[in-house]
């Protein structure tokens, strides 16, 4: 029997959406696995990735890449921060649709 990879997530995070549906920012995806954007620029290969932010007002999980790209990606000029922020959206295709198709299975240890 294959073992499956342990995500940790916010006790407060939204249940995964279906693939399809819009993101919630549950943040599954991101926590799972890098993107290709953290991948090219953090050089981030494995296990949740570097620059997802939980967000306690909102209860969300954001891309600290999207809110502030000078945080992680330090060579890139502030005036390009607009410029990053459309062209990371666009590659990842955000607000598209969740594309994820990770099956979450609760944590036995924690329903006991």
């Amino acid at each position: 029997m294959a073992q499956h990879p342990t995500i940790r997530i916010h006790a407060a995070a939204s249940d995964k959406p279906a693939v399809g549906a819009p993101c919630n920012g549950c943040g599954i995806c991101c926590l799972a696995a890098p993107c290709p954007v953290s991948r090219l620029l953090l050089k981030h290969t494995e296990n949740a990735c570097p620059a997802l932010v939980w967000q306690d007002d909102t209860r969300l999980y954001r891309c600290g890449m999207l809110q502030s790209p000078a945080r992680y990606v330090r060579w890139l000029p502030g005036r390009l921060d607009g410029l990053f922020i459309g062209l990371v959206r666009r590659w990842l295709a955000l607000n598209i649709g969740c594309d994820s198709d990770i099956e979450i299975e609760p944590d036995k240890a924690s329903s006991t």
